[in-house]
């Protein structure tokens, strides 16, 4: 019986090894790699409700930047929702230096009632 549970512990470990042996490297990259330099960037618009209630904070936005630079999608990571849809909208307006593929980029747009 020890030895089936050997067995299967072992057929187990090499099939999950194997599984890492495949997978692209490039799957990896986009986590590891360096951050492309954010070369066009506007202020966020202050919301006048987020204005009202005197709310500041951070928003953290997931953006997929295209190889020219341009922004395909936006999601939001974090923060509070009333600002939220202004930093997705300021987001989707920068542009990233160019590069071979595209990527994520993770980026936090800050709100003050200043």
């Amino acid at each position: 019986m020890k030895d089936k549970a050997r067995l299967g512990t072992t057929a187990f470990f090499l099939i999950l090894f194997s599984f890492f042996l495949v997978l692209p490297l490039s799957s990896f990259s986009q986590q590891t790699g360096p951050l492309r330099r954010l070369i066009g960037r506007t202020a966020p618009e202050y919301p006048q409700l987020a204005r009202s209630m005197a709310l500041q904070g951070v928003v953290k936005v997931d953006a997929l930047v295209a190889p020219d630079g341009t922004v395909k999608s936006v999601q939001i990571k974090g923060g509070h929702p009333v600002l939220a849809q202004a930093a997705l909208k300021t987001v989707r307006q920068w542009k990233w230096e160019s590069a071979a593929r595209e990527s994520h980029e993770i980026v936090e747009v800050r709100f003050s009632p200043e």
